[in-house]
């Protein structure tokens, strides 16, 4: 009788091994990221998914442990992105994430699967969102625009080179929220006798052109708004502007620390560490169309100093007392 309840203890102890192993299992969460840019090296660092990703270890989420990551990367080539995005779709990952550039091709292959975007130009006119504090679809994510934005480059500029006359912008024709920064400065300029040159760039090749161009034109300073594209050649633009000893004006600190002098904008890499927040949300039940999309409240002022010096820049006391932030 003993020797028989042990065997059904035994054989019972073998039935709930598996369901107790299978309940100790962390549950995975299984996101999606599309980039415009490359895949990071170390030649060409990406300094904003990394952020993302310390966002979610902060909140407890470890790839490889309780984090899947389904990466596609564009390279820089836009026309790829539709496809790439429907990849994803087909997967059905628990939420996709991705940036400005990317996200009209996100929206053209799912309706259902909540999406976060790390960098909003303008959702509701583009039609990401009902509105900023209710977006109602499967939209939501951080605003990376200030209606000022451009009028505020155009001061710091004249500031920086009080005799500047003429300042290139470096724009991207196919990005909807460059129009509003050139239009933006374009006003402001014309304010204070300057006038605002936009030269036009979709890939590297034409960057480098347009740089000649502008070097040509004997343009002293270049505004560069955020872009993917600027994003993925940072460190080939800042070379080339400092080669041709161009006073170049950048969307974010990290523009700064690659050798531009001077940018002006938000903490682009706090933004996607933000994002974290929105996905740890989503994954536990929270719907896209109720979380509210973020504005930008904080902008920094970066200047540095070296690259000022190898310009024989002399940086006004206004400006240095105004930074957040001086890089030796």
């Amino acid at each position: 009788m003993r020797s028989r309840r042990r065997l059904l203890l035994v054989a019972a102890a073998g039935i709930f091994l598996p369901l107790r192993s299978a309940l100790a299992q962390p549950k995975i969460a299984r996101i999606g990221i599309l980039s415009a840019r490359s895949r990071p090296t170390v030649e060409n660092p990406e300094p904003f998914w990394g952020a993302f990703i310390q966002g979610m270890r902060e909140l407890g989420y470890v790839e490889g442990k309780n984090l899947a990551i389904e990466w596609r990367y564009a390279d820089g080539k836009h026309e790829r992105l539709p496809g790439l995005a429907l990849e994803l779709a087909q997967l059905r990952p628990a939420v996709i994430i991705t940036h400005q550039t990317p996200a009209e091709a996100v929206k053209g292959a799912t309706t259902t699967i909540p999406v976060v975007v790390a960098s909003f130009a303008n959702p509701v006119r583009d039609g990401f969102a009902k509105s900023l504090s209710r977006p109602g679809g499967n939209f939501t994510g951080m605003s990376l625009l200030s209606g000022d934005l451009g009028a505020k480059y155009v001061e710091i500029l004249r500031l920086m080179l009080s005799d500047v006359s003429r300042v290139a912008l470096l724009q991207d024709p196919g990005l909807p929220y460059h129009a509003v920064v050139l239009k933006d400065a374009q006003a402001a300029a014309r304010a204070m006798r300057m006038e605002i040159v936009p030269v036009q760039a979709r890939n590297f090749e034409e960057i480098e052109r347009a740089l000649e161009t502008i070097e040509r034109e004997r343009i002293r300073a270049v505004i560069v708004p955020a872009s993917s594209l600027s994003a993925q050649y940072m460190r080939q633009i800042t070379d080339l502007a400092l080669r041709r000893r161009l006073a170049m004006l950048g969307a974010g600190r990290p523009q700064v620390v690659a050798g531009a002098l001077v940018s002006y904008g938000t903490d682009i890499g706090d933004t996607y560490r933000r994002c974290a927040a929105y996905v740890d949300k989503i994954l536990k039940g929270a719907k896209p169309g109720d979380l509210p999309i973020e504005q930008p409240t904080k902008f920094e002022l970066v200047i540095n100093r070296k690259t000022a010096a190898a310009l024989g820049i002399a940086i006004p006391r206004e400006l240095l007392l105004r930074a957040d932030e001086v890089i030796d």
